[in-house]
């Protein structure tokens, strides 16, 4: 694995990268309730981006309307196309079927449970590779076999357990092995490390570290977004931070600054991570 970085390395201000993903006034509201109110967020090719927030402030509700999961009540969400070089940034609130299922095919998901299906761990990285790229059974076989050892797993010990055999820590693992498996240009976590003990939340954040820095085909820099409420992993990514407040953004910019501003929703939120994050995950 590519080694940590840190505890607080150098902040990287403004990254040159070319964007990779970009809302315009974007806004999402639930029966007359507004959620979202008009966000105007750019986020560049290599970053590691990570949205906090309290609770109801909207951050899972920006990640499904950027990956669009939701449809946004207004406003724009432009994306890259790696399925096409060098074409400017695609607006995907008008996009067709067919041009999202191309631009999807370069992101990867790992949601806050998962969302392993049950059947073995090969069968959960397998389905995307057979059904999206049709890559012959050997290649997906050495694809998913890579992508578990990259994760830190036992691959001959994994490979074909069932879903329900797994832990915590081994499911997450699997989940990120899976979205690794697709070599995604941008990978989207929601609430990586919630309900996990210290020691394996530690482990997640190495692993996507490790997984950030890993170069794509050709060799590429990987851009991640992370939704999060854990203060150590902000600690030791020092990724640039978005903070979501009443449905705006109140802070953009780096760990260490957020650790210093004077912005009091900011300075509350901080005091109040740690409690945050050690809620259990839904049911």
């Amino acid at each position: 694995m590519v080694p940590m970085p840190p505890a607080h390395p150098a902040p990287s201000e403004g990254h040159q990268g070319p964007a990779e993903l970009r809302t315009e006034g974007l806004a999402k509201a639930f029966g007359g309730r507004a959620v979202l109110r008009g966000i105007d967020l750019e986020v560049r090719r290599g970053e590691i981006v990570a949205i906090v927030g309290a609770s109801g402030s909207g951050k899972t509700v920006l990640l499904d309307c950027m990956l669009r999961l939701l449809e946004a009540s207004s406003g724009r969400v432009f994306a890259a196309d790696h399925g096409r070089k060098g074409v400017p940034l695609v607006d995907i609130t008008r996009a067709g079927e067919s041009v999202l299922s191309r631009i999807r095919l370069h992101w990867a998901v790992v949601f806050q449970r998962n969302a392993l299906f049950s059947g073995t761990v090969y069968d959960n990285i397998a389905l995307l590779l057979r059904e999206n790229l049709e890559l012959p059974e050997k290649e997906i076989m050495r694809r998913a076999r890579e992508s578990l050892a990259a994760c830190s797993l036992d691959v001959d010990d994994v490979i074909n357990k069932d879903r329900d055999e797994l832990s915590g820590g081994m499911a997450k693992r699997v989940a990120i092995a899976r979205a690794i498996a697709i070599d995604p240009a941008a990978i989207f976590y929601d609430e990586p490390t919630t309900g996990l003990d210290p020691v394996v939340s530690g482990n997640i954040h190495e692993l996507i570290w490790a997984m950030h820095n890993r170069k794509r085909h050709g060799n590429e820099q990987r851009t991640t977004i992370i939704v999060t409420h854990d203060k150590e992993l902000l600690r030791r990514l020092s990724p640039r931070v978005v903070m979501l407040h009443k449905g705006d953004i109140c802070y953009d910019g780096t760990y260490d600054g957020f650790g210093r501003s004077d912005c009091p929703p900011a300075q509350e939120y901080l005091r109040e991570m740690p409690v945050l994050h050690g809620r259990p995950a839904p049911a």
